[in-house]
């Protein structure tokens, strides 16, 4: 059979020949048939498998009738809310609602529902009361045990309960969802796969469990932010296949939720097979009249290299979901998916990028990972490189130069984020140098995140001075080949940790290199986080040390506006902040300060030059006060009169003509 998409409709099921399908798959994106998308890969993987899938994309979950499209599954109803969580993708920091929406035909916000696994599985169940269903997808993964939701404010249940469903698979899923299958296929009721690696499942005799580990019960972490840390450090330390534990979390009496350790990671072979399956690589046809889906443009012509990180950041979920065992794909299943995507009609000769999470991470930390797993208590890049870690770029820069040598490619970009510190501990040159000469294109983006360094303590990276030493590396590297090239750094507001002090200390190193980020991003408490676990507890679950949460949105509002300090609208904001920690010695006309005195405010009498620096450092400058008094003796702005003096005089003669 020619390939085609997968039926999105019972009228293509018929086409197909089918009479009732396998499994639904119900997600909140647009059907997208691209290795970039969760629901293409899990539902080629069933089909290469035997199975029949039919896809339910953002049905109507204000109608009931809308889930009964295919009618009744033979095996399962399997659900995601997509490839983003619902909620992310619906509410910025802030929790305002965004205008857009990638994932769906023309962008359109609103085609799906807040927290939709729970929506679509409760709408499930009120027509199939006894079908399987079988969870998953990036929410459901982070939500598998009792986490804090930053969008009600409170700790919620394991989503597997608020869900209704009967079984979640966290993680990738290629090879518990086969399982899975399988299973039910042959017979067994859901309610017996209680073995799966990578599944989530409710049960009643905790006893069943092989040597499971008990976590605090749901009540016990509702009732004391410190229960809650020690629970989510105990659950972070078990994300590894090789030596994870069950873990069993207790609700009421006869009521717990089981956590089965994570699924083993994919050897390169299979990472292949996955790729290697008929995706069609682009959305579904009926799309087209309504704009076509905008998420597909930065992926179509982008490659999968790896997935998972062991880089550990503090504020990314990864651990949680793709693991820290780097899975790679073979530079022949890469260059392969690259010649295919030579011969789309709308190539341009530009590959926009070769990576993963990481693009710069090819293989495992180090060796015994594949075989005893990574470290539970630490990291292997932060604080410093752990003397086991394999540092070497040859294998991604011999994937890179076969790329730029396919016919018709003009350009292969890197544009996943790469790991500095990595590249910065590697004594070989040679992949800066070649990503500098053929890989950027004038600008090259990395994650600093901030730059003082007990903030970058609390994020898990890389303390200033290694950022600097790339940056200064980068610069003579551009300047010996030739290229005016330049970092763009992500840069991250109000992260646990950041007081308006260490705000300050980022604008001003900032000011110094002459560089004002044209966006910032202000730390958003997404469930299964180190740093979600800091905003929420104020501890540092590692540690168990207090931790400064910057909560109130004024007072984020100030430290985003110090990144952005030159921007006329954040004027207010950035005085407030200088004037609150003290910092008189940074608004003035001196090349070192951050802005300049307005009429209406000025600098305090006294402050003229007194004002201390961070270092403590009084400053030697001066400042003309610009304060007078009223009738009743209260000082006020002078409105900015300026002094008379013989020059103001001859130029208002000058004027006068």
């Amino acid at each position: 059979m020619e390939k085609d998409f997968l039926p999105i409709n019972k009228e293509e099921m018929k086409k197909r020949g089918w009479e009732q399908a396998d499994f639904v798959y119900i997600t909140g994106d647009a059907y997208v048939d691209h290795p970039s998308f969760g629901v293409a890969i899990i539902s080629r993987v069933l089909e290469a498998a035997g199975y029949k899938v039919a896809i339910l994309s953002q049905p109507d979950w204000k109608k009931q009738e809308s889930i009964d499209e295919f009618g009744r599954p033979r095996l399962g109803f399997l659900v995601t809310a997509g490839n983003m969580d619902s909620m992310v993708n619906h509410y910025s920091v802030s929790k305002r609602r965004r205008p857009k929406d990638a994932y769906t035909p023309g962008g359109v916000m609103g085609k799906r529902p807040d927290h939709a696994v729970v929506v679509y599985c409760n709408l499930i169940r009120r027509t199939y009361k006894d079908v399987p269903i079988i969870i998953g997808g990036i929410e459901a993964s982070l939500r598998r045990l009792a986490h804090y939701d930053y969008w009600d404010n409170k700790v919620k249940r394991s989503i597997l309960l608020d869900s209704q469903a009967d079984l979640l698979l966290y993680g990738m899923g290629e090879r518990s969802v086969v399982e899975v299958a399988d299973a039910l296929h042959a017979g067994i009721p859901v309610e017996e796969l209680t073995y799966i690696n990578g599944s989530v499942y409710k049960t009643k005799n905790p006893d069943r469990v092989y040597e499971g580990t008990f976590l605090p019960s749901y009540e016990e972490i509702c009732n004391s932010k410190e229960t809650y840390a020690k629970s989510f450090y105990t659950q972070y330390c078990n994300t590894d296949p090789f030596v994870a534990k069950s873990l069993i979390e207790k609700y009421k009496e006869t009521e717990y939720v089981v956590q089965n350790p994570p699924a083993k990671p994919l050897s390169t072979e299979e990472m292949d097979q996955v790729y290697r399956l008929p995706y069609m690589r682009t959305y579904h046809p009926s799309y087209e009249a309504l704009g076509g889906v905008p998420a597909i443009e930065e992926i179509k012509f982008s490659l999968t290299s790896c997935r998972g990180c062991f880089g550990g950041c503090s504020f990314c979920a990864l651990t949680f979901h793709q693991g820290r065992i780097i899975q790679a794909r073979s530079h022949e299943s890469i260059i392969e998916e690259a010649k295919l995507m030579t011969e789309e009609k709308d190539f341009k000769g530009y590959i926009h990028d070769v990576g993963g999470p990481t693009a710069n991470f090819r293989f495992p930390a180090c060796e015994k990972q594949l075989t005893k797993g990574v470290c539970p208590t630490k990291q292997c890049l932060f604080p410093k490189p752990c003397r086991n870690l394999r540092i070497d770029h040859k294998d991604y820069l011999s994937l890179l130069r076969k790329l730029r040598k396919i016919p018709k490619v003009k350009k292969v970009f890197v544009r996943s984020g790469i790991r500095f510190d990595y590249v910065i501990h590697d004594k070989d040159d040679s992949f800066l140098k070649e990503l500098c000469e053929y890989h950027v294109s004038g600008q090259l983006k990395v994650a600093p995140e901030h730059i003082s360094d007990p903030v970058l303590a609390m994020m898990g990276k890389p303390e200033r001075a290694i950022y600097d030493k790339f940056a200064d590396k980068y610069k003579k590297i551009n300047e010996r080949i030739g290229k005016k090239q330049y970092l763009v750094p992500y840069l991250m507001s109000s992260h646990p940790g950041s007081t308006l002090k260490e705000a300050i200390e980022l604008a001003e190193y900032l000011r110094d290199w002459g560089y004002m980020p044209e966006q910032v991003q202000d730390f958003y408490p997404t469930p299964s986080t180190i740093s979600t676990t800091m905003y929420y507890t104020g501890l540092d679950p590692r540690t168990m040390k207090k931790v400064y949460v910057p909560r109130s949105p004024h007072e984020k509002n100030m430290q985003r506006a110090l990144i952005q300090y030159r921007n006329p609208d954040n004027y207010d904001l950035v005085y407030e902040a200088l004037a609150k920690e003290g910092r008189w010695d940074l608004i003035g006309f001196d090349k070192k300060c951050l802005i300049r005195p307005r009429k209406q405010t000025g600098v305090p009498k006294g402050k003229e030059a007194s004002g201390k620096t961070a270092s403590g450092k009084r400053t030697g400058g001066t400042f003309q006060n610009s304060f007078r008094k009223d009738k009743e003796g209260n000082r006020k702005p002078d409105g900015g009169k300026k002094k008379k003096t013989i020059r103001n005089v001859h130029q208002k003669k000058q004027k006068r003509g």
